[in-house]
């Protein structure tokens, strides 16, 4: 991989459809969410990408398609029924031969805690899972993740004052279908790397301490000495493993997983900013608001007003 493909990354798929010249018509860049058939986005092919790194989930539905993808050093094949996805943080790449019929999901880990569940990854623990080998399904299983998608579609694409809620509860049946039928006899690949198994646990980690802090189950946020422990590993080989298999340090991990818990809570619950403030650890409710400040550009009481589906 060449010193210039590593420094690739992208935060969402605008940027990168942007990077690689392709149509942005459709995308929508005010929604951590994005949904189209790539057929209207490759109009030459066949495409083959450069190496990137996407800081976003991707889900990508093949009922009519050829090509590959590689996710860090792992190449899989892309035919007709393909579904794979993967999370965010990863090398990857990917080569389009053929696309009559595939569309693509991406959407943020925001995303999935405002409009999916707090705690997604609790009832699919799949979505933390390192790499996950496609599966090909058969036509009338497909026909079931292909009703769902379209829909997601159309509410992605309307005018309504529902539309995220709508997209979000839409995406929890789909998930539950990919629970399943894609995961019901889940076997994860790569585990023996000791590194893969490594970013894994602390993904694990940190989603559980984030939950109990939610819960009040406990009220000091752990650093990296903390994560470190958890493994039995040195502060700077965790720091080291996590940089190098994710592209983000611990900090920004740590960071990334407050504002999408803060966001979550800001748009979920009723509870009072200086309450949210104390639950994720901050002494002071001004500290909280400068720091989330800081990451969206919003306070959180204009991003609540904006924002909340959570009712009085």
């Amino acid at each position: 991989m060449k010193e210039t493909e590593k420094k690739l990354a992208f935060d969402n798929l605008l940027k990168q459809y942007i990077h690689f010249g392709l149509p942005i018509e459709g995308i929508d860049e005010k929604t951590d969410f994005t949904i189209h058939n790539l057929k209207d986005i490759h109009l030459d092919l066949p495409f083959t990408s450069p190496v990137y790194r996407a800081n976003f989930f991707s889900f990508v539905f093949a009922k009519n398609a050829h090509g590959k993808y590689t996710t860090d050093d792992l190449c899989f094949n892309t035919v007709p029924g393909t579904i794979y996805f993967t999370n965010p943080g990863h090398y990857k790449s990917h080569v389009w031969l053929e696309i009559q019929d595939a569309y693509l999901v991406t959407l943020s880990e925001s995303f999935l805690k405002e409009n999916v569940h707090p705690d997604v990854f609790v009832e699919f623990p799949f979505l933390l899972a390192e790499t996950v080998q496609p599966r090909v399904l058969a036509p009338a299983v497909f026909a079931e993740f292909e009703q769902l998608y379209l829909q997601i579609q159309n509410a992605y694409i309307s005018d309504s004052p529902y539309r995220t809620r709508v997209m979000g509860n839409l995406f929890v049946v789909l998930l539950l279908k990919i629970k399943e039928y894609f995961w019901k006899d889940y076997n994860p690949i790569y585990e023996g790397n000791r590194s893969s198994q490594i970013v894994k646990t602390f993904k694990m980690n940190l989603e559980k301490h984030y939950r109990d802090l939610r819960s009040g189950k406990v009220h000091q946020v752990l650093r990296l000495q903390d994560y470190a422990d958890e493994q039995s590993l040195h502060p700077n080989y965790l720091s080291n493993v996590i940089k190098s298999k994710t592209g983000k340090a611990i900090s920004t991990w740590i960071a990334e997983k407050t504002i999408a818990e803060a966001k979550s809570l800001l748009q979920n619950s009723t509870i009072s900013i200086k309450e949210i403030a104390y639950l994720l650890g901050f002494s002071e409710a001004t500290h909280f608001s400068s720091y989330f400040k800081k990451y969206t550009d919003l306070s959180p009481v204009l991003f609540r007003k904006q924002h909340s589906t959570a009712t009085s």
